[in-house]
Protein backbone atom coordinates (compact mmCIF):
# COMPACT_ATOMS: atom_id res chain seq x y z
CA UNK A 1 0.00 0.00 0.00
CA UNK A 2 1.62 3.41 -1.10
CA UNK A 3 1.00 6.25 1.22
CA UNK A 4 0.99 9.63 -0.45
CA UNK A 5 3.31 12.63 1.40
CA UNK A 6 0.60 14.67 1.81
CA UNK A 7 -1.64 12.17 3.62
CA UNK A 8 1.62 11.87 6.07
CA UNK A 9 1.76 15.78 6.25
CA UNK A 10 -1.69 15.65 7.34
CA UNK A 11 -1.07 13.07 10.25
CA UNK A 12 1.87 14.96 11.51
CA UNK A 13 0.16 18.14 11.45
CA UNK A 14 -2.87 16.63 13.53
CA UNK A 15 -0.47 15.21 15.96
CA UNK A 16 0.99 18.39 16.43
CA UNK A 17 -2.57 20.24 16.81
CA UNK A 18 -3.64 17.66 19.31
CA UNK A 19 0.00 17.14 21.83
CA UNK A 20 -1.36 19.99 24.34
CA UNK A 21 1.16 18.50 26.40
CA UNK A 22 4.26 21.47 27.71
CA UNK A 23 7.78 21.17 29.05
CA UNK A 24 7.76 20.85 32.78
CA UNK A 25 11.52 21.49 34.04
CA UNK A 26 11.92 21.56 38.18
CA UNK A 27 14.28 21.07 40.07
CA UNK A 28 14.33 17.97 42.40
CA UNK A 29 16.36 17.08 45.46
CA UNK A 30 17.02 14.48 48.13
CA UNK A 31 15.76 14.48 51.57
CA UNK A 32 19.04 13.70 53.55
CA UNK A 33 17.63 13.91 57.36
CA UNK A 34 14.03 14.30 58.50
CA UNK A 35 12.43 14.17 61.56
CA UNK A 36 10.43 16.80 64.33
CA UNK A 37 8.89 18.87 61.51
CA UNK A 38 12.05 19.46 59.82
CA UNK A 39 13.58 18.07 56.88
CA UNK A 40 17.09 19.02 55.41
CA UNK A 41 17.03 18.58 51.35
CA UNK A 42 20.28 18.23 49.34
CA UNK A 43 19.95 19.55 45.31
CA UNK A 44 18.10 22.36 45.80
CA UNK A 45 20.77 24.95 44.89
CA UNK A 46 18.19 27.14 43.11
CA UNK A 47 15.61 27.21 46.16
CA UNK A 48 15.03 30.48 48.00
CA UNK A 49 14.02 31.21 51.23
CA UNK A 50 10.35 30.83 51.63
CA UNK A 51 9.52 28.70 48.84
CA UNK A 52 7.19 25.62 48.61
CA UNK A 53 8.79 22.54 48.42
CA UNK A 54 6.62 19.39 47.58
CA UNK A 55 7.82 16.24 48.90
CA UNK A 56 6.64 12.93 47.44
CA UNK A 57 6.72 10.47 50.21
CA UNK A 58 6.21 6.87 50.46
CA UNK A 59 3.09 7.87 52.85
CA UNK A 60 1.75 10.43 50.10
CA UNK A 61 2.57 14.03 49.27
CA UNK A 62 3.46 16.64 51.70
CA UNK A 63 4.22 19.79 51.37
CA UNK A 64 7.39 22.00 53.65
CA UNK A 65 8.60 25.61 53.01
CA UNK A 66 12.53 26.33 53.09
CA UNK A 67 13.63 28.11 55.75
CA UNK A 68 17.53 27.48 55.95
CA UNK A 69 19.66 28.21 53.00
CA UNK A 70 23.19 26.19 53.45
CA UNK A 71 26.08 25.33 52.08
CA UNK A 72 25.20 21.87 50.71
CA UNK A 73 21.21 21.76 51.74
CA UNK A 74 18.33 23.32 52.40
CA UNK A 75 16.29 23.29 55.57
CA UNK A 76 12.47 23.27 55.43
CA UNK A 77 9.80 23.33 57.61
CA UNK A 78 7.08 20.61 57.30
CA UNK A 79 3.35 21.34 56.78
CA UNK A 80 1.63 17.72 57.37
CA UNK A 81 3.17 14.95 59.06
CA UNK A 82 6.88 13.94 58.92
CA UNK A 83 6.84 10.02 59.50
CA UNK A 84 5.20 9.96 55.90
CA UNK A 85 8.97 10.86 54.47
CA UNK A 86 11.80 9.36 54.92
CA UNK A 87 15.61 9.54 53.61
CA UNK A 88 16.20 9.76 49.95
CA UNK A 89 12.51 10.57 49.15
CA UNK A 90 12.53 13.26 46.51
CA UNK A 91 12.11 17.09 47.21
CA UNK A 92 10.38 19.36 44.56
CA UNK A 93 10.93 23.03 44.20
CA UNK A 94 7.76 24.37 43.32
CA UNK A 95 8.48 27.94 42.73
CA UNK A 96 6.02 29.56 44.61
CA UNK A 97 5.28 30.89 47.84
CA UNK A 98 2.85 29.34 51.08
CA UNK A 99 -0.22 30.58 50.07
CA UNK A 100 -3.80 30.08 51.73
CA UNK A 101 -7.94 30.19 51.00
CA UNK A 102 -9.90 33.47 51.58
CA UNK A 103 -13.15 34.98 50.69
CA UNK A 104 -16.41 34.72 52.51
CA UNK A 105 -16.81 30.83 52.32
CA UNK A 106 -14.57 30.89 55.04
CA UNK A 107 -16.98 32.65 57.68
CA UNK A 108 -18.42 30.67 60.31
CA UNK A 109 -16.21 27.65 59.96
CA UNK A 110 -13.18 26.43 61.91
CA UNK A 111 -10.08 25.88 60.17
CA UNK A 112 -6.64 24.71 59.90
CA UNK A 113 -3.44 27.36 59.03
CA UNK A 114 -3.52 25.86 55.68
CA UNK A 115 -7.53 26.85 55.41
CA UNK A 116 -8.64 23.41 55.33
CA UNK A 117 -12.06 23.15 57.19
CA UNK A 118 -11.89 21.00 60.32
CA UNK A 119 -15.41 21.61 62.18
CA UNK A 120 -16.70 18.68 60.68
CA UNK A 121 -18.66 20.66 57.54
CA UNK A 122 -17.98 20.41 54.02
CA UNK A 123 -14.66 21.04 52.65
CA UNK A 124 -14.21 24.73 51.22
CA UNK A 125 -14.27 26.02 48.06
CA UNK A 126 -12.95 29.34 48.34
CA UNK A 127 -13.40 32.19 46.18
CA UNK A 128 -9.34 32.98 45.81
CA UNK A 129 -6.25 32.38 47.57
CA UNK A 130 -3.60 35.21 49.09
CA UNK A 131 0.10 34.53 50.15
CA UNK A 132 0.51 33.95 54.03
CA UNK A 133 3.63 36.35 53.94
CA UNK A 134 3.57 39.68 52.51
CA UNK A 135 5.40 43.32 53.28
CA UNK A 136 2.69 45.34 55.10
CA UNK A 137 1.61 48.47 53.76
CA UNK A 138 3.92 51.53 53.23
CA UNK A 139 3.22 54.39 55.29
CA UNK A 140 1.41 56.48 52.27
CA UNK A 141 -0.95 53.66 51.89
CA UNK A 142 -2.69 54.51 55.50
CA UNK A 143 -4.41 57.07 57.17
CA UNK A 144 -4.23 57.84 60.77
CA UNK A 145 -6.53 55.80 63.40
CA UNK A 146 -9.67 57.63 64.26
CA UNK A 147 -12.98 55.68 64.12
CA UNK A 148 -13.48 53.56 67.23
CA UNK A 149 -13.46 49.92 67.74
CA UNK A 150 -16.14 49.32 70.35
CA UNK A 151 -15.72 46.39 72.97
CA UNK A 152 -18.65 47.16 74.80
CA UNK A 153 -16.17 46.78 77.99
CA UNK A 154 -17.07 49.85 79.95
CA UNK A 155 -12.85 49.72 81.44
CA UNK A 156 -11.33 49.22 78.01
CA UNK A 157 -13.99 52.01 75.61
CA UNK A 158 -13.66 54.43 78.40
CA UNK A 159 -9.86 54.38 79.47
CA UNK A 160 -8.16 52.33 77.21
CA UNK A 161 -9.79 53.15 74.04
CA UNK A 162 -8.81 50.86 70.85
CA UNK A 163 -9.35 52.31 67.02
CA UNK A 164 -9.74 50.45 64.12
CA UNK A 165 -6.34 49.91 62.48
CA UNK A 166 -4.81 50.17 65.81
CA UNK A 167 -2.48 47.12 67.48
CA UNK A 168 -3.54 46.67 71.23
CA UNK A 169 -1.65 43.82 73.31
CA UNK A 170 -3.72 42.32 75.61
CA UNK A 171 -1.10 40.82 78.29
CA UNK A 172 -1.21 39.47 81.81
CA UNK A 173 -1.04 35.45 83.63
CA UNK A 174 -2.43 32.54 82.96
CA UNK A 175 -6.61 32.92 83.75
CA UNK A 176 -6.64 36.56 84.17
CA UNK A 177 -9.41 36.60 81.60
CA UNK A 178 -7.35 37.95 78.47
CA UNK A 179 -9.27 35.73 75.82
CA UNK A 180 -12.88 37.00 77.53
CA UNK A 181 -12.08 40.36 77.10
CA UNK A 182 -11.40 39.52 73.34
CA UNK A 183 -14.15 37.78 73.14
CA UNK A 184 -16.28 40.32 74.41
CA UNK A 185 -14.83 42.66 71.73
CA UNK A 186 -15.80 39.59 68.73
CA UNK A 187 -19.23 39.42 70.46
CA UNK A 188 -19.94 43.19 70.59
CA UNK A 189 -19.34 43.44 66.89
CA UNK A 190 -22.56 41.38 66.47
CA UNK A 191 -24.74 45.34 66.59
CA UNK A 192 -22.77 46.23 63.10
CA UNK A 193 -23.19 43.07 61.26
CA UNK A 194 -25.10 43.96 58.16
CA UNK A 195 -24.05 48.09 58.29
CA UNK A 196 -21.33 49.57 56.52
CA UNK A 197 -19.57 49.70 59.75
CA UNK A 198 -19.51 45.60 60.06
CA UNK A 199 -16.46 43.81 60.75
CA UNK A 200 -15.12 40.37 60.24
CA UNK A 201 -13.71 39.06 62.93
CA UNK A 202 -10.61 36.16 62.97
CA UNK A 203 -9.70 34.24 66.41
CA UNK A 204 -6.64 32.26 65.73
CA UNK A 205 -5.57 29.50 68.43
CA UNK A 206 -2.20 28.98 68.76
CA UNK A 207 -1.08 26.08 71.03
CA UNK A 208 -4.33 26.17 72.74
CA UNK A 209 -6.23 22.60 73.69
CA UNK A 210 -8.76 21.50 71.69
CA UNK A 211 -11.66 21.34 73.93
CA UNK A 212 -10.49 25.09 75.27
CA UNK A 213 -11.30 26.02 71.31
CA UNK A 214 -14.37 23.83 71.20
CA UNK A 215 -15.61 25.94 74.15
CA UNK A 216 -14.49 29.40 72.41
CA UNK A 217 -16.27 28.22 69.03
CA UNK A 218 -19.56 27.31 71.27
CA UNK A 219 -19.41 30.96 72.96
CA UNK A 220 -19.12 32.91 69.58
CA UNK A 221 -22.44 30.71 68.49
CA UNK A 222 -24.25 31.01 71.87
CA UNK A 223 -23.70 34.73 71.30
CA UNK A 224 -25.11 34.83 67.75
CA UNK A 225 -21.02 35.67 66.61
CA UNK A 226 -19.75 33.10 64.84
CA UNK A 227 -21.70 33.98 61.07
CA UNK A 228 -19.31 36.99 60.72
CA UNK A 229 -16.23 35.06 62.50
CA UNK A 230 -13.13 32.73 61.12
CA UNK A 231 -11.15 30.47 64.10
CA UNK A 232 -7.92 29.11 62.79
CA UNK A 233 -6.95 26.54 65.01
CA UNK A 234 -3.44 25.60 65.53
CA UNK A 235 -4.25 23.38 68.92
CA UNK A 236 -1.22 22.10 71.26
CA UNK A 237 -1.18 18.61 69.21
CA UNK A 238 -0.45 20.59 66.24
CA UNK A 239 3.50 20.45 64.82
CA UNK A 240 5.37 23.77 65.45
CA UNK A 241 5.72 24.77 61.72
CA UNK A 242 1.49 25.17 61.89
CA UNK A 243 1.49 27.19 65.26
CA UNK A 244 4.47 29.06 63.69
CA UNK A 245 2.46 29.56 60.24
CA UNK A 246 -1.06 30.45 61.84
CA UNK A 247 -1.07 33.73 62.94
CA UNK A 248 0.23 34.70 59.35
CA UNK A 249 -2.19 32.48 58.22
CA UNK A 250 -5.29 34.12 60.08
CA UNK A 251 -4.35 37.59 59.04
CA UNK A 252 -3.79 36.78 55.14
CA UNK A 253 -7.66 36.03 55.50
CA UNK A 254 -8.50 39.28 57.06
CA UNK A 255 -6.84 41.07 54.52
CA UNK A 256 -8.82 39.97 51.92
CA UNK A 257 -11.54 41.72 53.42
CA UNK A 258 -9.57 44.71 54.26
CA UNK A 259 -8.51 45.47 50.64
CA UNK A 260 -12.83 44.81 49.44
CA UNK A 261 -13.01 48.66 50.37
CA UNK A 262 -10.80 49.55 47.27
CA UNK A 263 -13.69 47.67 45.06
CA UNK A 264 -16.03 49.89 47.03
CA UNK A 265 -17.38 46.74 48.47
CA UNK A 266 -18.61 45.78 52.24
CA UNK A 267 -17.18 44.28 54.78
CA UNK A 268 -13.58 46.08 54.90
CA UNK A 269 -13.23 46.23 58.48
CA UNK A 270 -11.29 43.57 60.27
CA UNK A 271 -10.57 42.50 63.91
CA UNK A 272 -7.53 39.81 64.26
CA UNK A 273 -6.68 38.07 68.14
CA UNK A 274 -3.92 35.78 68.39
CA UNK A 275 -3.98 34.01 71.49
CA UNK A 276 -1.41 33.96 71.80
CA UNK A 277 1.75 34.90 70.52
CA UNK A 278 4.05 34.06 73.51
CA UNK A 279 3.35 29.95 71.89
CA UNK A 280 4.40 31.08 68.70
CA UNK A 281 7.70 32.62 69.18
CA UNK A 282 8.35 29.40 71.66
CA UNK A 283 7.35 27.42 68.16
CA UNK A 284 9.44 29.67 66.46
CA UNK A 285 12.01 28.70 68.79
CA UNK A 286 11.62 25.28 68.50
CA UNK A 287 11.61 25.36 64.70
CA UNK A 288 14.80 27.49 64.82
CA UNK A 289 16.68 25.44 67.18
CA UNK A 290 16.01 22.52 65.09
CA UNK A 291 17.53 23.96 62.23
CA UNK A 292 20.60 24.53 64.72
CA UNK A 293 20.29 28.73 64.44
CA UNK A 294 21.93 30.28 66.78
CA UNK A 295 20.37 30.35 69.89
CA UNK A 296 20.45 33.99 71.88
CA UNK A 297 18.42 35.54 74.65
CA UNK A 298 16.15 32.56 76.70
CA UNK A 299 17.20 30.30 73.80
CA UNK A 300 15.49 32.69 71.20
CA UNK A 301 16.60 33.36 67.98
CA UNK A 302 18.01 36.57 67.17
CA UNK A 303 15.07 37.37 64.47
CA UNK A 304 12.07 36.13 66.79
CA UNK A 305 11.31 40.50 67.12
CA UNK A 306 10.96 40.11 63.22
CA UNK A 307 8.70 37.09 63.56
CA UNK A 308 6.08 39.28 65.52
CA UNK A 309 6.73 42.65 63.82
CA UNK A 310 6.49 41.83 60.08
CA UNK A 311 2.68 40.17 61.56
CA UNK A 312 1.60 43.17 63.36
CA UNK A 313 2.93 46.19 61.11
CA UNK A 314 -0.10 44.32 58.89
CA UNK A 315 -2.66 45.96 61.01
CA UNK A 316 -3.36 49.43 59.07
CA UNK A 317 -6.07 52.01 58.45
CA UNK A 318 -5.73 52.25 54.90
CA UNK A 319 -6.11 55.55 53.44
CA UNK A 320 -9.04 56.95 51.54
CA UNK A 321 -7.47 55.92 47.97
CA UNK A 322 -7.20 52.94 49.03
CA UNK A 323 -10.88 52.29 49.81
CA UNK A 324 -10.51 52.55 53.98
CA UNK A 325 -10.30 49.12 54.95
CA UNK A 326 -8.57 48.10 58.11
CA UNK A 327 -7.48 45.57 60.23
CA UNK A 328 -6.90 45.75 64.10
CA UNK A 329 -4.36 43.29 65.97
CA UNK A 330 -5.34 42.50 69.23
CA UNK A 331 -2.26 39.89 69.96
CA UNK A 332 -2.37 38.42 73.95
CA UNK A 333 0.69 37.43 75.79
CA UNK A 334 0.76 35.27 78.71
CA UNK A 335 3.41 36.36 81.25
CA UNK A 336 4.84 34.22 84.15
CA UNK A 337 4.61 35.78 87.78
CA UNK A 338 3.11 39.21 86.37
CA UNK A 339 6.54 39.79 84.97
CA UNK A 340 6.11 42.17 81.95
CA UNK A 341 9.96 42.95 81.10
CA UNK A 342 10.79 39.44 79.80
CA UNK A 343 11.98 39.16 76.34
CA UNK A 344 8.51 38.59 74.64
CA UNK A 345 6.25 40.99 76.27
CA UNK A 346 9.11 44.02 76.25
CA UNK A 347 9.36 42.90 72.27
CA UNK A 348 5.45 42.99 71.69
CA UNK A 349 4.66 45.59 74.26
CA UNK A 350 7.53 48.14 72.35
CA UNK A 351 5.78 47.02 68.69
CA UNK A 352 2.11 47.74 69.81
CA UNK A 353 0.26 51.20 70.31
CA UNK A 354 -0.55 50.23 73.91
CA UNK A 355 -1.94 47.05 75.89
CA UNK A 356 -4.34 46.37 78.30
CA UNK A 357 -2.72 44.60 81.28
CA UNK A 358 -5.15 42.41 83.28
CA UNK A 359 -3.41 42.02 86.85
CA UNK A 360 -4.50 38.55 88.47
CA UNK A 361 -4.54 40.29 92.43
CA UNK A 362 -7.59 42.32 90.71
CA UNK A 363 -9.05 39.04 89.38
CA UNK A 364 -8.62 37.39 92.62
CA UNK A 365 -10.23 40.29 94.43
CA UNK A 366 -13.70 39.66 92.13
CA UNK A 367 -12.53 42.93 89.89
CA UNK A 368 -13.81 41.58 86.84
CA UNK A 369 -12.79 42.68 83.84
CA UNK A 370 -9.11 42.89 85.66
CA UNK A 371 -7.64 45.77 84.09
CA UNK A 372 -4.85 47.35 85.77
CA UNK A 373 -5.59 51.35 84.97
CA UNK A 374 -1.86 52.66 85.84
CA UNK A 375 -0.12 50.30 83.27
CA UNK A 376 -3.09 49.92 80.62
CA UNK A 377 -2.85 52.38 77.96
CA UNK A 378 -3.86 53.27 74.41
CA UNK A 379 -1.30 55.57 72.43
CA UNK A 380 -4.47 56.15 70.00
CA UNK A 381 -6.43 57.40 73.16
CA UNK A 382 -8.84 59.99 72.48
CA UNK A 383 -9.11 60.02 68.84
CA UNK A 384 -10.70 56.49 68.98
CA UNK A 385 -13.50 57.87 71.17
CA UNK A 386 -17.05 59.27 70.39
CA UNK A 387 -17.17 62.96 71.81
CA UNK A 388 -19.44 61.74 74.91
CA UNK A 389 -17.30 59.29 76.04
CA UNK A 390 -14.65 62.26 75.83
CA UNK A 391 -16.63 64.49 77.63
CA UNK A 392 -17.29 62.11 81.21
CA UNK A 393 -14.31 59.54 80.69
CA UNK A 394 -11.67 62.23 80.75
CA UNK A 395 -10.55 62.18 84.57
CA UNK A 396 -11.64 58.78 84.87
CA UNK A 397 -8.35 57.09 84.47
CA UNK A 398 -6.56 59.53 87.16
CA UNK A 399 -9.63 59.32 89.60
CA UNK A 400 -8.93 55.38 89.93
CA UNK A 401 -5.03 55.69 90.16
CA UNK A 402 -5.57 58.53 92.73
CA UNK A 403 -8.31 55.87 94.28
CA UNK A 404 -5.36 53.14 94.62
CA UNK A 405 -3.07 54.86 96.25
CA UNK A 406 -5.61 56.79 98.55
CA UNK A 407 -6.87 53.12 99.85
CA UNK A 408 -3.50 51.64 99.87
CA UNK A 409 -3.22 54.69 102.77
CA UNK A 410 -6.22 54.54 104.69
CA UNK A 411 -5.71 50.91 105.17
CA UNK A 412 -2.96 52.21 107.42
CA UNK A 413 -5.79 53.47 109.79
CA UNK A 414 -5.29 56.77 109.20
CA UNK A 415 -7.84 59.42 109.73
CA UNK A 416 -8.56 61.13 106.61
CA UNK A 417 -9.67 64.99 105.65
CA UNK A 418 -13.78 65.04 104.21
CA UNK A 419 -11.49 65.55 100.44
CA UNK A 420 -9.86 62.39 100.64
CA UNK A 421 -13.22 60.55 102.30
CA UNK A 422 -15.66 61.49 99.62
CA UNK A 423 -12.35 61.02 96.88
CA UNK A 424 -12.49 57.11 98.49
CA UNK A 425 -16.34 56.80 98.46
CA UNK A 426 -16.44 58.06 94.35
CA UNK A 427 -13.75 55.73 93.56
CA UNK A 428 -15.29 52.41 94.94
CA UNK A 429 -18.18 52.95 93.55
CA UNK A 430 -17.09 53.96 90.03
CA UNK A 431 -14.82 50.72 90.67
CA UNK A 432 -18.15 48.40 90.94
CA UNK A 433 -19.41 50.51 88.39
CA UNK A 434 -16.52 49.26 85.64
CA UNK A 435 -16.96 45.26 86.61
CA UNK A 436 -18.64 43.64 84.05
CA UNK A 437 -20.22 40.21 83.69
CA UNK A 438 -18.48 38.05 81.09
CA UNK A 439 -19.98 37.65 77.67
CA UNK A 440 -22.61 41.11 77.82
CA UNK A 441 -21.14 43.74 76.11
CA UNK A 442 -22.82 47.02 76.70
CA UNK A 443 -23.41 49.44 73.91
CA UNK A 444 -21.54 52.65 74.06
CA UNK A 445 -24.77 55.16 74.64
CA UNK A 446 -25.16 53.26 77.37
CA UNK A 447 -21.77 53.17 78.73
CA UNK A 448 -21.69 56.84 78.75
CA UNK A 449 -24.62 57.31 80.93
CA UNK A 450 -23.51 54.86 83.51
CA UNK A 451 -20.08 57.02 83.76
CA UNK A 452 -21.81 60.34 83.33
CA UNK A 453 -23.90 59.26 86.32
CA UNK A 454 -20.82 58.22 88.34
CA UNK A 455 -18.90 61.15 87.37
CA UNK A 456 -21.32 64.28 88.31
CA UNK A 457 -21.09 62.61 91.50
CA UNK A 458 -24.89 60.79 91.66
CA UNK A 459 -23.64 57.71 93.29
CA UNK A 460 -21.66 59.38 95.92
CA UNK A 461 -24.17 58.03 98.35
CA UNK A 462 -25.38 55.23 96.76
CA UNK A 463 -24.38 52.08 98.83
CA UNK A 464 -21.64 50.46 97.11
CA UNK A 465 -23.45 46.71 96.93
CA UNK A 466 -26.19 48.75 95.23
CA UNK A 467 -24.68 50.24 92.17
CA UNK A 468 -24.97 47.50 89.99
CA UNK A 469 -28.58 48.04 90.35
CA UNK A 470 -29.14 51.15 90.27
CA UNK A 471 -27.17 51.02 87.08
CA UNK A 472 -29.56 48.46 85.54
CA UNK A 473 -32.58 50.99 86.78
CA UNK A 474 -30.99 53.88 85.18
CA UNK A 475 -30.34 52.30 81.54
CA UNK A 476 -33.84 50.92 82.08
CA UNK A 477 -35.18 54.55 82.39
CA UNK A 478 -33.61 56.05 79.90
CA UNK A 479 -34.70 53.35 77.25
CA UNK A 480 -38.36 53.79 78.14
CA UNK A 481 -39.22 56.86 80.07
CA UNK A 482 -36.47 59.16 78.82
CA UNK A 483 -36.07 57.54 75.48
CA UNK A 484 -36.10 60.93 73.69
CA UNK A 485 -33.55 62.09 75.60
CA UNK A 486 -31.23 58.89 74.52
CA UNK A 487 -32.31 59.12 70.90
CA UNK A 488 -30.74 63.13 70.99
CA UNK A 489 -27.67 61.65 72.51
CA UNK A 490 -27.49 58.70 70.21
CA UNK A 491 -27.87 61.22 66.82
CA UNK A 492 -25.12 64.06 68.25
CA UNK A 493 -22.61 61.22 70.01
CA UNK A 494 -22.51 64.18 72.46
CA UNK A 495 -23.69 65.83 75.97
CA UNK A 496 -23.49 68.81 74.82
CA UNK A 497 -26.58 71.18 74.70
CA UNK A 498 -28.84 68.19 76.60
CA UNK A 499 -26.27 67.68 79.72
CA UNK A 500 -28.48 69.85 82.11
CA UNK A 501 -31.17 67.78 80.54
CA UNK A 502 -29.29 64.04 81.19
CA UNK A 503 -28.47 65.35 84.60
CA UNK A 504 -32.38 66.64 85.40
CA UNK A 505 -33.25 62.36 84.55
CA UNK A 506 -30.35 61.25 86.16
CA UNK A 507 -31.58 63.31 89.32
CA UNK A 508 -35.45 62.21 88.92
CA UNK A 509 -34.44 58.53 88.58
CA UNK A 510 -32.18 58.96 91.64
CA UNK A 511 -35.33 59.92 94.32
CA UNK A 512 -37.35 57.51 92.54
CA UNK A 513 -34.38 54.67 93.28
CA UNK A 514 -34.00 56.12 96.77
CA UNK A 515 -37.81 56.22 97.57
CA UNK A 516 -37.90 52.22 96.09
Amino acid sequence: MKIKSDEITTVIRQEIEQYSGKLEISEVGQVVEVGDGIARVYGLSKAMSGELIEFQGSGGRVMGQVMNLELDTVGCVLYGDSTAIREGDTAKATGNLLEVPVGPELLGRVVDPLGNAIDGGPAINASGRQKVDIVAPGIAARQPVKEPLQFGIKAVDSMVPVGRGQRELVIGDRKTGKTAVCLDAIINQKQYWGTEDAVVCIYVAVGQKDSTVAGVVETLRKNGALEYTIVVNAGASAAAPLQYIAPYAGCAMGEYFMWLGKQGKSPKHVLCVYDDLSKQAVAYRELSLLLRRPPGREAYPGDVFYLHSRLLERATKLSAENGGGSLTALPIIETQEGDVSAYIPTNVISITDGQIYLQPELFSAGIRPAINVGISVSRVGGNAQIKAMKEVAGSLRLDLAAYRELEAFAQLGTDLDPASKRQLDRGARMVELLKQGQYKPFDVIDQCISIFAASRGFLDDVPVPAVSKFEDGLLNYFRTQKADLRAKLVASKSFKGIEDDCKAAVGAFKSAFKAS
